[in-house]
């Protein structure tokens, strides 16, 4: 709990302020999506976006309004491992696929000109700057010495993409990208945690407020949000209850029963919020657990006195941005909230190294019991970290039972045998030494996909060079191993074959994890898998396999050019080669293999 200065944001005070001007004044444009506007004497552009004003602008399609997002516009927004794609909002989403188009081109003008580029959206316009964010940091190249091109700030944003979505932004060091700027009690930040149904004809009386109002509401006009406030704020319970019971491991059995009947929203935060304290302090949190606790604590009323003027506060603080940001800034009260384990949990009976952070907590309202959240989503990332130190203790382990292995291919190999059906047969006391090697590798792994499953790992694990290339070094040395264990013991018989019933997770997970470093396109094989190929395609007629016989035949020239397999799995007496001349002679004449399988006769 440190005072900084918002300067690690990466933009200027005055171009915060500027940022907040552009947005307000994307809302009054006539026909167009967006403004451009560049900061005097300064190299940098702010791209700001209008709002929307109707409910279908804010949910189309179901309760929530959430929808798989555009894998190929945003591929890295995926579950990598788990391979599952993040949810977005359908309309904030739908109205971005419109703006891209006009968008790109004039952006990408000024990022040849090496300006540095900020998103920015009040309101509603907050997700149209977030996906253009995210966009332009998928699909343009990375440069050099940690040069961030484009940053996006958000005031009084509304929420766009589920736990994934934050997941997947995190995984690839983007977080520092975004800054959303959230005022104590403004209603729109939660707006998503509620489903329309409970609130449809409230928000539109709402949002049909914001669009006529100038800069500020007045007491007559907020009247309208009164209903809103309380249904939203009802479901956000229901949110940061769910959350918090997760998050301290003892899940609540009756909200467990009560999400099986009644769907609860997906949507979560990202990236850094500066939550407004309305009395000077900026309070600055990353934590995105620690966060979504916080939307829900710091907006609850004081006293049964403050329920008169809770729909004023609501909208007026959406309203308020700029005046309230000018004062902050000016003031240089800024907390950051680090080391969420350690808060104190009442006021008053902090340390003195943590008198600011408990200060923080005050002016934003923060009960004993919301501390006790914060103090779980810290304890979280620090059990994150510490499963990962685990693993990072058997690296040596792993190392070493791989180059055993490989020892043992090099072996199988002198005696003009390939590795694979070496250990199929069974028939030399290496075959047995190499099975406990492989069963002692299957337990590390194992644990470490486990771990990735449950999201008990650093969200950054998987896009680790380290572990992507331990992890690929494993899958191309013992899963063939695997599948030659498989099918000496037939369990294709009783299970199925082994790339539809039999594959692990392990090497799912680490072939998906090469696929997303490489950028390469995600596929159901690849050479680790060869021998799973052909033990299924050997067993069937011809006819009936001819076209899956060309694709691999296909990929096996290219995993053979490019050194993935080698030569001792064509050679005479294989499992491969002995198939190959059962092949029609026209087949075999005409393959790519020929000239290949020609050699080895």
């Amino acid at each position: 709990m440190e005072d900084h200065r918002l300067k690690e944001i990466g933009v200027s005070d005055e171009f915060i302020k500027r940022a907040w001007s552009a947005s307000t004044k994307a809302h009054r444009l006539s026909g167009k999506h967006y403004c451009r506007d560049k900061l005097s004497g300064s190299p940098d552009v702010v791209y700001a976006f209008a709002g929307s004003w109707t409910v279908n602008d804010y949910f189309n399609n179901n309760s929530f309004g959430e929808k798989n997002i555009d894998l190929q516009m945003f591929r890295s927004m995926r579950s990598i491992g788990n391979n599952e794609t993040a949810k977005v909002n359908a309309a904030f989403a739908e109205k971005f696929e419109i703006i891209i188009r006009t968008l790109r081109t004039e952006v990408e003008k000024d990022r040849k000109k090496g300006k540095q580029i900020v998103f920015a959206g009040h309101s509603s316009g907050g997700p149209t700057a977030i996906l253009a964010t995210l966009w332009f940091l998928e699909n343009t190249p990375k440069l050099g010495n940690n040069q961030i091109p484009f940053r996006c700030l958000t005031f009084g944003s509304p929420l766009i993409g589920d736990k994934i979505f934050g997941h997947a932004i995190r995984r690839e060091n983007w977080s520092r990208n975004f800054t959303h700027f959230v005022m104590k009690y403004d209603i729109v930040p939660r707006i998503m945690l509620a489903p329309v149904s409970h609130m449809e004809e409230e928000l539109q009386k709402v949002l049909n407020v914001l669009k006529n109002s100038k800069t500020t509401i007045s007491q007559t006009e907020s009247v309208q949000a009164q209903g809103l406030y309380r249904k939203v704020m009802k479901n956000a319970s229901s949110v940061a209850s769910y959350a918090a019971s997760v998050l301290m491991g003892c899940p609540n059995l009756l909200l467990e029963t009560f999400s099986t009947f009644i769907k609860i929203s997906p949507y979560r935060p990202f990236g850094r919020y500066v939550f407004c304290t309305g009395n000077g302090k900026l309070v600055v949190v990353e934590d995105s657990e620690a966060v979504l606790q916080m939307l829900f604590y710091s907006s609850q009323l004081d006293s049964e006195a403050e329920d008169v003027g809770i729909a004023w506060k609501s909208l007026h603080e959406h309203m308020s941005y700029g005046t309230e940001l000018k004062e902050s800034l000016e003031m240089r009260n800024i907390i950051y909230l680090n080391h969420l384990q350690n808060l104190p949990l009442s006021s008053g009976n902090s340390l003195d190294e943590d008198s600011t952070a408990d200060i923080a907590l005050n002016d934003l309202g923060l009960s004993t019991r919301a501390r006790l959240c914060l103090r779980a989503a810290g304890e979280l990332e620090e059990q994150k970290k510490r499963n990962q130190d685990k693993i990072e203790s058997n690296e040596a382990a792993i190392e070493k039972a791989l180059t055993d292995i490989k020892e043992y291919k090099i072996k199988c190999e002198g005696r003009e045998m390939n590795f694979y059906d070496a250990f199929k047969r069974q028939n030399n006391p290496e075959d047995f030494k190499a099975n406990v090697k492989r069963i002692e590798l299957a337990g590390i792994w194992d644990e470490i996909i486990e771990l990735l499953k449950r999201s008990e790992l650093p969200d950054e694990f998987e896009v680790s060079k380290k572990w992507i290339n331990l992890g690929t070094d494993f899958r191309l040395h013992v899963e063939p191993l695997d599948i030659a264990n498989y099918y000496r013991h037939l369990k294709n018989d009783d299970t199925g074959p082994y790339m539809a019933k039999g594959r692990p997770r392990r090497y799912k997970y680490t072939q998906r994890w090469s696929e997303h470093e490489s950028r390469t396109e995600f596929r159901p094989s690849s050479s680790s898998c060869f021998w799973a190929e052909v033990e299924e395609l050997r067993n069937g007629r011809y006819e009936d396999i001819k076209q899956k016989l060309d694709t691999l035949e296909k990929d096996i020239k290219d995993w053979h050019d490019k050194k993935k397999i080698g030569d001792h799995e064509f050679s005479a007496g294989s499992t491969f080669a002995e198939w190959w001349k059962t092949l029609p002679e026209h087949h075999r004449s005409a393959s790519c293999l020929a000239d290949c399988m020609n050699k080895r006769k």
